[in-house]
C-alpha cells in the first residue's frame, strides 16, 4: 500500500458529548470513537500534525452550547496539552474558522477525516477540502451518523446514511479508506496502544 503523502494531517471533527442524547435516534458504528482513539495514538506517534474541530454552538438550547454537557469532547479524543483545538458554530470546520490559514501555513497539503457525523459536518469539510484542492481522505469506520426521515416521511436507518454519504464523496471529494488501511498508509501498526487490533463497526 502506498504511503499517505508525507505531513497528512488528522482532522477530528465533533466527538463530543451532545451525540450521547437520544434525540438522535439510532447510531451506527459505534467502534467509530475507538477507532478515532487509535488513529490519534498512531498520529501521536508519528508526530504528524493533527487538528481538533469542536462545534460550539450561539443558540441557546443547543446540545453544543458551551455552557452544556453535551460540548464537551468524548474521552476517546480529548485534545492533549498543545494540540490545536478548532471551535465551529456551521457544519464545515472551514466557515468562520482560520483552519484553512494554518493548514496552508504548515504546508499540509493532505487531509484525513473522522467524526461525527458522516453526512453531516465529516461529509461538509471533506466537500470542501477537496474543492480547496487539498488531498482528503475520509475514514470509513472512524466515523458515524444517525437515522434519518426524507422529506417524503421515509426512513433511511444510520448504516444507509453512512453508506450513501461515503459513497457520494469516495473519488469526487475524498478517497474513503479504513482506520487500519490509514495507519499502514501512515507506517504505522494497525493495532492500538496497548497491542489490540482495531475495532470494527
Amino acid at each position: 500500500m502506498k504511503q499517505l503523502p508525507a505531513g497528512a494531517a488528522l482532522i477530528v471533527i465533533d466527538v463530543q458529548q451532545a451525540f450521547e442524547d437520544p434525540s438522535w435516534g439510532a447510531r451506527n458504528n459505534q467502534q467509530a470513537e475507538d477507532n478515532i482513539a487509535m488513529l490519534l495514538s498512531a498520529w501521536r506517534r508519528a508526530r504528524q500534525p493533527l487538528y481538533h474541530v469542536q462545534h460550539r454552538s450561539q443558540r441557546a438550547g443547543s446540545l453544543f452550547h458551551p455552557d452544556v454537557p453535551g460540548f464537551r469532547v468524548k474521552p476517546q479524543a480529548e485534545p492533549l496539552p498543545g494540540e490545536p483545538v478548532i471551535y465551529k458554530n456551521v457544519n464545515s470546520s472551514f466557515i468562520g474558522t482560520d483552519l484553512e490559514q494554518r493548514l496552508h501555513a504548515a504546508g499540509i497539503t493532505a487531509l484525513v477525516t473522522c467524526g461525527i457525523t458522516t453526512d453531516h459536518c465529516v461529509s461538509t469539510t471533506a466537500r470542501m477540502a477537496g474543492n480547496f484542492g487539498f488531498d482528503t481522505y475520509i475514514v470509513s469506520d472512524a466515523t458515524a451518523t444517525f437515522e434519518r426521515v426524507g422529506p417524503d416521511g421515509r426512513h433511511y436507518t444510520a448504516q444507509q446514511m453512512h453508506d450513501t454519504a461515503l459513497a457520494s464523496l469516495h473519488g469526487e471529494f475524498a478517497t474513503v479508506m479504513t482506520a487500519a488501511a490509514i495507519i499502514a498508509a501512515l507506517g504505522q501498526s494497525s493495532s492500538g496502544p496497548n497491542g489490540l487490533p482495531l475495532a470494527r463497526s
